[in-house]
């Protein structure tokens, strides 16, 4: 075989999809888990034994919190097998990630890679030894930093537009608005998903609640799209104020940024201010059952490295949210940027 054999094939589609853009920006977190994967001696601990997630926590010293999508990943790269919940090494791996063997090249990766300026992997090595956050300070929220510094909070807002985006055209067409008569984009910045739901159906009337600085953003861009009279700004904090009432209530993005105990509250919270027939809708880059997409596992693993409690989950775990508070799941189905839908009504 020669080295052309080897290559992977080109892409002949040209890419559509917002976060397909985003995993070609963040191919470098790939290199990433190899790099990490030889830092911790992942390889070497599974060359004398293979493990689960549980028993390599435990061997090599890491926090539970990243390990299971740590492994999941380097499994959907090929550089690990999983068997069930026991890991592996792949052949590749067996002979050339092992430290002392004939054909290692993982001490010429690492100094090639420091030499490219790519030592980067030491965000992912810490967040996996400790489950915090590279240089995090547990006093503080990510967000807020966003909220006070003008330069970083156009940054955001250009990010939540370019997934608004992408997500609002189909979750327009999507989801059967037909139903309801008014909905409120939660943590919904500056209004791009609700203005392109709006233009879709004129029947509907929306909101955005969110932080009170987001509210002249949304003004412009309620008055640029033309959609002023139907979508109104609520200021405030989800984490503590009273949610608005709505036919439906949409958290996009929003969940996978919040401890497990924050987002099933928030759920019950919405379940609560939804009437009868209405809906609480969310949407994240979810995981798959099988855990082997590995793109939304690297997504995880980026949101693990951003924020001290943020994770992807499967539908399966915020269909379980759902129920507890008391919605019927409808619906799972796929948008645009990688994400998952699921749609939980509550009981006429």
């Amino acid at each position: 075989m020669t080295l052309a054999d080897r290559r992977p094939a080109p892409r002949t589609e040209p890419i559509t999809d917002a976060y397909d853009l985003l995993m070609v920006g963040w191919s470098f977190v790939r290199g990433n888990l190899l790099m990490s994967a030889v830092e911790l001696g992942l390889f070497e601990a599974l060359a004398k034994e293979p493990g689960t997630a549980e028993q390599l926590t435990l061997r090599l010293g890491l926090h539970e919190r990243g390990t299971r999508d740590f492994l999941d990943a380097l499994a959907a790269l090929g550089v690990l097998r999983r068997d069930g919940e026991v890991y592996r090494n792949s052949p590749a791996a067996e002979h050339h990630l092992i430290p002392g063997r004939q054909d290692f090249v993982g001490g010429f990766l690492a100094m090639t890679t420091q030499f490219m300026g790519g030592a980067g992997w030491n965000a992912l090595t810490g967040m996996l030894r400790t489950g915090e956050p590279h240089g995090h300070d547990a006093g503080s929220v990510p967000f807020d930093e966003v909220f006070r510094d003008r330069r970083r909070l156009q940054l955001f807002l250009s990010a939540m537009d370019s997934l608004g985006g992408a997500i609002g055209p189909e979750l327009a067409k999507r989801y059967d608005w037909s139903r309801h008569s008014t909905f409120v984009d939660v943590g919904g910045a500056r209004g791009n998903l609700a203005g392109t739901l709006l233009l879709a159906h004129p029947h509907l009337t929306g909101g955005v609640f969110d932080r009170p600085v987001m509210e002249p953003f949304l003004d412009e861009l309620a008055r640029e799209r033309g959609v002023a009279d139907r979508l109104a700004f609520h200021g405030g904090d989800f984490h503590v104020d009273a949610l608005p009432a709505a036919d439906v209530l949409i958290f996009g993005n929003v969940l996978h940024d919040l401890p497990v105990g924050a987002r099933r509250g928030l759920i019950a919270r919405a379940a609560r201010r939804v009437p009868p027939g209405g809906t609480v809708l969310v949407y994240d880059p979810m995981l798959d059952d099988d855990r082997t997409a590995i793109d939304n596992l690297v997504l995880s693993l980026v949101m693990m490295m951003q924020s001290p409690a943020g994770n992807e989950y499967p539908p399966a775990q915020c269909r379980s949210w759902m129920e507890e508070a008391g919605l019927r799941v409808e619906d799972v189905f796929a948008l645009p940027a990688h994400a998952t839908a699921v749609v939980g009504r509550r009981p006429a």
